[in-house]
């Protein structure tokens, strides 16, 4: 019998999430493997500025900046698995934590609440358009409700088109988080909204 691609389509009951640490680095780095998930990004395109950036994805300074981070316990994102298999990951941490962002004109700042940003996912070939990313969404708003933050704030894509190629869903898309319960705070762009989700007011949901 030929062998497919295709997740179990149960694979969501042996779904689990967890913070990227020292003691699941090894899966992390076999989720990205050698293409350090795109183009040697290993997650720091936003959390660094142009120029250390792309002497980053030449040199492997990428992945020994993001090691160096998670060395020093500072908070960078969100592994997904399903069973034992590392399936997917999304940047997690205080949006100060990324430079881009902060230097943004589209995705400025709109006030001083605590919050911390997911700007980007990646997710296993296998397992894109298979609900992955709305399941890692609500792992990772459990995750903020156990660990008292307050805003979760993105910036995913409108498509205008339906068929978006999987290099654009590194962003998210917004249908899939406003189904997680996200609105919108922000549309100074109009396919790249910003939004949010507010702990203290969805206390109760998910």
């Amino acid at each position: 019998m030929e062998k497919t691609n295709k997740p179990d389509p149960d694979f969501l009951n042996h779904f689990s999430v967890e913070p990227l640490t020292i003691a699941n680095w090894s899966k992390f780095v076999r989720l990205f493997g050698e293409n350090g998930a795109c183009g040697n990004c290993w997650c720091m395109y936003y959390r660094l500025n142009k120029a250390a950036y792309l002497e980053g994805k030449a040199d492997g300074g990428n992945k020994a900046a993001m090691y160096q981070l998670v060395k020093e316990h500072r908070p960078t994102g969100m592994l997904a698995f399903i069973e034992d298999e590392p399936v997917a990951w999304c940047a997690l941490a205080p949006r100060e934590h990324f430079t881009r962002l902060e230097k943004s004109r589209v995705h400025k700042r709109i006030d001083e609440k605590q919050v911390w940003s997911i700007p980007c996912f990646f997710v296993a070939k296998k397992y894109r358009r298979a609900g992955l990313t709305l399941a890692l969404l609500n792992g990772v708003i459990g995750y903020a409700k156990k660990n008292c933050i307050p805003v979760l704030e993105a910036y995913p894509t409108v498509p205008t088109t339906s068929q978006l190629p999987d290099s654009f869903l590194w962003i998210g898309l917004y249908k899939t988080f406003e189904r997680a319960g996200f609105e919108i705070v922000n549309r100074r762009s109009k396919n790249r909204p910003m939004v949010r989700y507010d702990i203290s007011r969805n206390k109760n949901s998910n």
